[in-house]
């Protein structure tokens, strides 16, 4: 691990002024990095992967509330615990999704550390961006992407590039993305609000870039807008092992089924995307149809239509056509 410096903020004010203050010594503001939980920047810190000359705790910040909106959604604060998020009652009564994507995710003692924000920064766990010595484009631009001919069965198979293969790791942002979250941030030049499907970026030519956040920017919180009326969600993982274990495959549905026919309908992905991959394709094969087995192939075929697979992985264009199948039946099933 490399020295750094620790500052410890009371208020986000004080954050963003630490954060512009210490950007104006660095080229980009890339060596500046926020900490809460932990749980993902240490690690990185440890594998001499993450570098930062500056770290800014956060977590003493008042934004550890899951509030009601004005709008009949809820308000996330950016430092609420994986834990507690998940088990809250507005979440649980009214986002059922989100809790079962949360609880699906890491252990116990990871999740009572975990934040909101951080799960939402979480970087890939393709093991060549882990290990300094190997090339890699997400940690060292221009040096190649040694998963392409190396191990890949973990990795991508929706909106990779020729530089990047690595998925999302995130259970959390999948459930999110189904339930069209928007993402706040705040910085010395304003605040931003970001739909969550524009917050995630594609790798194309630049995989080390993998939001639209600027340096020094701060996710304060998230908001879910109201649930639509009678609506059922259901998160489905799939995955090597039943415990603390990243997705092969997951799917993220949320449904509403009116007449006998569905008439809203959010399908998101994880595990097979370089981002949490919302399928409109999916979605626009549903809308309008009965819920059934016939349309829910159809659904699961459009889903992985764009599917580019590697020398290992190729299995998971049918699990996750497979996933999403289930987990569109369970949410037909759900009370």
């Amino acid at each position: 691990m490399e020295p750094f410096q620790l500052k410890r903020a009371s208020n986000v004010g004080q954050a963003i002024d630490f954060a512009q203050t210490a950007a104006h010594g660095e080229a980009d503001g890339a060596s500046i990095r926020f900490l809460a939980g932990g749980t993902t920047l240490l690690d990185l810190m440890k594998l001499d992967v993450e570098r930062p000359t500056q770290v800014i705790d956060i977590h003493r910040l008042p934004l550890d509330q899951v509030e009601t909106s004005s709008d009949g959604g809820v308000t996330i604060g950016a430092t609420v615990r994986n834990a507690d998020l998940a088990n809250h009652p507005l979440i649980k009564r009214h986002y059922p999704v989100l809790s079962q994507a949360l609880l699906s995710g890491a252990s116990a003692q990871l999740r009572n550390m975990a934040t909101t924000g951080g799960n939402l920064l979480q970087r890939t766990r393709c093991v060549y961006f882990r290990d300094p010595v190997m090339p890699c484009n997400k940690r060292e631009p221009g040096t190649g992407c040694s998963a392409i001919d190396g191990y890949n069965r973990n990795l991508a198979i929706l909106g990779t590039s020729e530089h990047c293969i690595a998925t999302n790791p995130s259970d959390m942002s999948v459930a999110m993305t189904a339930l069209e979250a928007t993402i706040h941030v705040e910085s010395a030049q304003g605040r931003r609000d970001i739909a969550i499907d524009d917050f995630f970026l594609l790798p194309g030519s630049t995989p080390d870039r993998e939001t639209t956040l600027n340096p020094g920017e701060l996710i304060t919180h998230v908001t879910l807008p109201a649930p639509v009326p009678g609506n059922r969600s259901v998160y489905l993982k799939l995955r090597d092992r039943a415990s603390y274990e990243f997705a092969l495959a997951s799917a993220a549905v949320v449904m509403r089924v009116s007449s006998g026919r569905i008439d809203h309908i959010r399908i998101a992905l994880g595990g097979v995307g370089v981002k949490p991959w919302r399928s409109k394709e999916a979605e626009a094969q549903l809308l309008g149809r009965t819920p059934d087995a016939a349309a829910f192939r159809a659904a699961a075929e459009a889903a992985l239509q764009s599917a580019r697979v590697q020398s290992q992985n190729g299995f998971k264009v049918e699990l996750a056509r497979r996933c999403i199948q289930h987990a569109l039946t369970q949410a037909t099933q759900t009370a």
